[in-house]
């Protein structure tokens, strides 16, 4: 662009324009002069508009440009490498800090109020007047004041703030809970259970890594019991394996009653109504089913102030679909379950820590740098750990609902006993009542038809740990065709057998083999050949497959890893089916177990001599052991031939 000045008309003839004139303008300029001559000083004086030069604007189109055709849009794309957090480490100086007062946020409501009872003079005490206690209050006394000094909240490490750490550091031992009538317990815990609350309770991420029989369970309930109590929690997720569901469900109900708890299961729309209830502040859901509830779960508006993951093991491969749902379910605290939290390499932990704390750990770190940073975050006990007496026995009631198949028909099978003994009347003996009970336990083992297994898949469930610890475990059945059904399921832990098909002279190899064997972690054996006479002390676990008549042949045959030189504490889970024969079956021993011990200590030697690998050996009183005859029919409601009705 350029600009051009044209020539401006002018009258003065002083004006510097007019000096220099063109010769085409040169006329013009002596007639302006002439008429100047002549005319008035006003009109001799020019305006400033004819002063004014005018200009005029080009645009050179050769040498100019615009944006638009001078530059020529182009679309590039460049593949960065994706970012790698890094961590920093900051050392800071420790914080010195003197408190003089401190006002406290609201108590928690579990806590044990203080009560003075006026107690009067107990004739015969002795001591000052109002001083009389029973030998029992005295004892409560000592073990709380003993377990106390180990029993207390402790802040975790990743607390920084002083009203958050005081708010811990001061709260009341847990054993004064124990007894104390705000908080109620079934069982009094032992000292290191309520250590393990206490791990619990502050935390917003751990990992209770206890060796399976120790009460992971338990532990869990009664913190989030306190939690709940206290007003921390409102809404509590637990995601454990399919098998578990219904001993979680249990285990709510013995050890926190009073909490709402629901299972979520059933169709779409009623699983979408659980996952909204508001009113029912502890869920429990299984891994399975997390896959088909992903929508509602993460894009429903859901959140959890705790999710806790049992058998955590089962997220340890990060990319796996379970373990993105359950990284991703909104949630405030993350406790994770476990019993092996390494199973082959140090990297397993990693994968719980994404679920935990996302890139806290990674994988490839030095185990020792891995165990310095996690060790704030993870409780793990063993039995040899925190028990004294040697060897303790842990029992576990390892209660399991049917299958839909055994179910069904093992309800046929009930209904139609219970008629064709009725129309025998008084031909009626107790033959008939408990061949009828031999057909419905072995329906509570596996479904005749399907083979399906409630207790076997809760077998394997278990076994996984125990494989997973390199421990190893004996299980015993009445039923060789129990065992055989069981076997293929089990092959992964290097099965043996130990059982009256088994030849004499091949049995001590049998247990050679067992005890030597380091891929083989569990022996079937049958009660007839392995309750006694075995001495097999480097066992941990005992899995009772089926309950037997007599309590003292259930004690014989846990004896074999339970004795005298063994390796350590031994873990007995009697499988039971809930709201079958087995059930009302070991209410009534379970009655007279006290019993029992004395009534038939003399037949424990007898017993040897059983030649017999099952029931049918032998005749049904020997079997049922103190089973009386009236309540032998009274399993069934049925009224014994000259006999009064047991209900």
């Amino acid at each position: 662009m350029w600009f051009r000045k044209s020539s401006p008309v002018s009258a003065d003839p002083l004006s510097p324009s007019s000096s220099t004139p063109s010769s085409a303008t040169s006329g013009n300029l002596s007639d302006n002069v002439t008429q100047s001559n002549v005319a008035s000083p006003a009109q001799a004086r020019p305006s400033a508009s004819s002063q004014r030069p005018a200009m005029t604007c080009e645009v050179d189109e050769v040498n100019s440009w615009d944006f638009a055709t001078a530059f020529e849009l182009e679309t590039s794309e460049w593949t960065l490498p994706a970012l790698q957090p890094m961590r920093v480490p900051i050392k800071l100086p420790p914080l010195v800090a003197k408190t003089t007062g401190f006002l406290f946020p609201e108590s928690a409501s579990w806590i044990p109020k203080p009560t003075e009872k006026p107690t009067d003079a107990v004739a015969g005490s002795i001591g000052p007047e109002g001083s009389g206690k029973s030998e029992a209050e005295q004892g409560s006394k000592k073990r709380r004041k003993s377990i106390g000094k180990r029993s207390r909240i402790k802040p975790p490490n990743d607390i920084v703030k002083l009203q958050d750490r005081l708010y811990y550091l001061l709260q009341p031992p847990l054993d004064l809970l124990v007894g104390s009538g705000q908080l109620n317990f079934p069982f009094e815990p032992f000292p290191y259970q309520l250590d393990g609350i206490a791990f619990l309770f502050p935390r917003y991420a751990c990992v209770l890594a206890d060796e399976m029989g120790l009460g992971k369970t338990m532990q869990a309930i009664s913190t989030m019991r306190m939690l709940l109590c206290s007003g921390e929690l409102r809404s509590v997720l637990l995601v454990c394996p399919k098998p578990l569901v219904s001993n979680w469900l249990r285990e709510f109900s013995v050890w926190a009653p009073e909490i709402p708890v629901v299972a979520i299961e059933g169709n779409a729309a009623k699983r979408e109504f659980q996952w909204r209830e508001p009113n029912v502040p502890v869920k429990i859901a299984n891994y399975e089913l997390l896959m088909r509830d992903k929508d509602i779960v993460l894009e429903g508006g859901l959140h959890f102030d705790l999710v806790a993951l049992d058998e955590a093991q089962r997220i340890k491969n990060s990319n796996n679909t379970t373990s993105e749902i359950i990284r991703a379910i909104p949630r405030t605290r993350s406790w994770a379950l476990t019993g092996t939290p390494v199973e082959n390499s140090p990297d397993d932990l990693v994968g719980i820590f994404d679920f935990l704390s996302p890139g806290y750990l990674q994988t490839g770190m030095p185990m020792s740098q891995m165990a310095g940073m996690a060790g704030d975050y993870i409780l793990r006990r063993t039995k040899d750990m925190v028990l004294d007496d040697m060897p303790p026995k842990l029992y576990r009631d390892a209660d399991v609902d049917l299958t839909p198949e055994q179910w069904a028909r093992y309800e046929t099978a009930e209904k139609e006993g219970v008629v064709h003994l009725e129309e025998l009347e008084e031909s009626l003996t107790v033959q008939h009542v408990f061949e009828l009970v031999l057909r419905l336990k072995q329906i509570c083992n596996f479904d005749p038809v399907t083979n399906s297994s409630a207790k076997l898949q809760r077998l394997e469930a278990d076994m996984e740990e125990v494989a997973a610890s390199g421990q190893k475990a004996i299980l015993f059945s009445q039923w060789t065709k129990t065992i055989d059904k069981m076997r293929p399921a089990l092959e992964r832990f290097g099965p043996l057998e130990y059982h009256g098909k088994i030849p004499h002279k091949k049995r001590e190899g049998v247990i050679e083999q067992f005890k030597n064997d380091p891929n083989s972690h569990i022996i079937l054996m049958s009660y007839g050949a392995g309750s006694v006479g075995l001495n097999l002390q480097f066992c941990r676990y005992v899995f009772l497959f089926d309950r037997w008549w007599n309590p003292a042949i259930e004690d014989q045959a846990i004896n074999r890893a339970h004795r005298i030189g063994a390796a350590g504490s031994v873990t007995v889970s009697r499988m039971m089916a809930v709201n079958t024969i087995e059930q009302r079956i070991a209410a009534v021993l379970d009655q007279k177990r006290e019993m029992f011990d004395m009534l038939f200590a003399d037949q424990r030697d007898s017993s040897k001599n059983a030649a017999g690998d099952g029931p049918a050996k032998s005749g049904p009183l020997s079997q049922a052991g103190g089973l009386s005859r009236d309540e032998i029919f009274g399993l069934f409601d049925l009224r014994a031939p000259g006999g009064k009705k047991v209900a």
